[in-house]
């Protein structure tokens, strides 16, 4: 079985915050989902588990960040293209998101855009040149001490 991850994020609108990700393309699964919580299904190993704070903090005893103010993480999410990293960053815009970085990052070989979903959490979109992916790791082991 292939490595999956499951994102947990703490949301305080769950039903507005799973119309947030269906229109940035995730599909939600609904045998994961009931009124405290909605698994949103990215890919066959991507899924994004969001949850009421009060379902969140059942799995920590830790205060629950306000990620309009605090920066918690940086998830970032491959695409297939340049064009899909501005088509899934424009989708979160019109759908109540806002851009969190005012440029792009745009080199030869890797091009991202940052979004803020509707809760605050920092999403970047990044597309690779499929021969840097390849190229980067061994450029890092030369630098490495």
């Amino acid at each position: 079985m292939p490595r999956m991850i499951f994102v947990n994020l703490p949301v305080v609108d769950l039903a507005k915050s799973k119309a947030f990700y269906e229109a940035i393309g995730a599909a939600n699964q609904p045998k994961f989902t009931d009124e405290t919580a909605a698994c949103m299904v990215f890919s066959d190993a991507t899924f994004i588990m969001l949850l009421t704070h009060d379902k969140f903090s059942q799995f920590t005893s830790k205060r629950i960040a306000d990620a309009h103010s605090t920066s918690e993480m940086l998830l970032v999410i491959s695409q297939e293209s340049r064009e899909a990293v501005d088509a899934i960053t424009d989708k979160a815009v019109a759908a109540g998101g806002r851009e969190a970085r005012e440029k792009s990052q745009d080199t030869a070989f890797m091009y991202s855009r940052c979004f803020e979903d509707l809760d605050g959490h920092i999403w970047e979109p990044l597309w690779m040149h499929p021969e840097a992916a390849v190229q980067v790791p061994e450029a890092f082991a030369n630098t490495a001490a």
